[in-house]
């Protein structure tokens, strides 16, 4: 006993290393260590014989272990040690630059679309994305033969069997929202109405969830002057240069007259730029906001009138930062962000510059 107590105790205490020490510890108490051997033996003394090697035995293996866990002790710490002469930190110097999460180009542009309306006297007013067909089609002049109506364009909701009532459906457009308004707050008015929006569609320039900005001013001498000039204001400010629009002539069940807009565009190998050259690019509808419409919100056609219009808040960001697939917004990486020069923490200012 006292010649492996003398051997083990001496090789741990030269041990250079924790391997070394490791490889001491199977030597001594592991499975076939040379302590653990002779405690197998006791079973073959006599009582007399393991009342004295027993104890002997099991103080020699606390002992070992004991001077295995110190000597462990003793390595870390010299190590540490080591380290701590040798490892150096200079911490006069800058942190390390951290990647931060920007604003996603819908929220951005969201966001700058408020502001720049804003600007110019629009209050953002917001409706549920579930509506009433009365809200969504019949209040807006859309007839019940409008192709809008069907149910591959839009997306009706369940109804328990034997329920009689018109069906509610994903809002089609945020118009409903002009007449909820209109009903609140009577005339004169002058909103815009952000919000999510939902069609059956799907491809490189629709999906079946998407967002709109519609604008509704209501007053008693509001023409289409109005109209034109507030749509320019926006864009020159959206894209930071003057920009001129051209009406065309349309239909809308909602308007009379009604208008298409174009803004002003060259092409140059695939690439829009927005507010120079001989071109033209389609990017909302508009118009007078039609009698019917007028009545459905409450407001009494004979003494007041005014324009609505909308557009894609996805199409005009896609326009802004050359972005051409819609489906990219939902449905990708958004490291591709950085791939259209969308940095970190870009925040719109209140003419919609970046």
């Amino acid at each position: 006993m006292d010649d492996l107590k003398q051997k083990y105790l001496s090789a741990i205490a030269d041990a250079s290393d924790e391997g070394a020490l490791e490889e001491l510890r199977l030597q001594a108490v592991g499975k076939k260590g040379e302590v653990s051997l002779k405690m197998r033996e006791l079973g073959k003394m006599t009582p007399e014989e393991r009342q004295t090697a027993g104890p002997a035995l099991n103080a020699l293996k606390d002992e070992i272990n004991s001077a295995l866990a110190a000597k462990k002790v003793a390595l870390e710490d010299a190590a540490l040690d080591a380290r701590l002469r040798e490892e150096w930190l200079d911490v006069t110097l800058p942190v390390r630059p951290q990647r931060q999460g920007s604003i996603h180009p819908v929220s951005q542009v969201w966001e700058e679309c408020t502001t720049i309306f804003g600007d110019m006297g629009f209050a953002v007013a917001e409706g549920p994305q579930v509506e009433t067909t009365w809200y969504n089609f019949d209040a807006l002049n859309i007839p019940d033969h409008h192709p809008a109506r069907a149910e591959m364009d839009t997306f009706y909701m369940h109804r328990a069997e034997g329920d009689e009532r018109p069906q509610n459906v994903l809002r089609t457009h945020t118009s409903p929202v002009q007449i909820r308004s209109m009903q609140a707050q009577g005339a004169p008015i002058r909103t815009i109405s952000p919000g999510r929006v939902y069609r059956a569609d799907y491809d490189q320039t629709h999906t079946p969830m998407f967002h709109q900005v519609e604008g509704l001013a209501i007053d008693k001498d509001i023409s289409m002057a109005n109209l034109k000039w507030v749509l320019e204001e926006f864009f020159s400010a959206y894209f930071g240069t003057k920009v001129k629009t051209r009406f065309r002539a349309s239909h809308f069940p909602f308007t009379e007259p009604s208008a298409e807009v174009d803004i002003q565009c060259s092409w140059e190998n695939g690439t829009v730029k927005v507010g120079e050259g001989d071109g033209w690019l389609e990017v909302l509808g508009s118009g007078m906001v039609h009698p019917h419409v007028l009545k459905a919100g409450g407001v009494d056609p004979a003494e007041w009138q005014g324009f609505a219009f909308g557009m894609g808040i996805d199409r005009i960001a896609m326009l802004k930062y050359g972005i051409p697939d819609l489906r990219a917004f939902f449905d990708s990486d958004l490291r591709w962000l950085r791939h259209y020069g969308f940095a970190s923490l870009q925040v719109p200012t209140l003419r919609g510059g970046i």
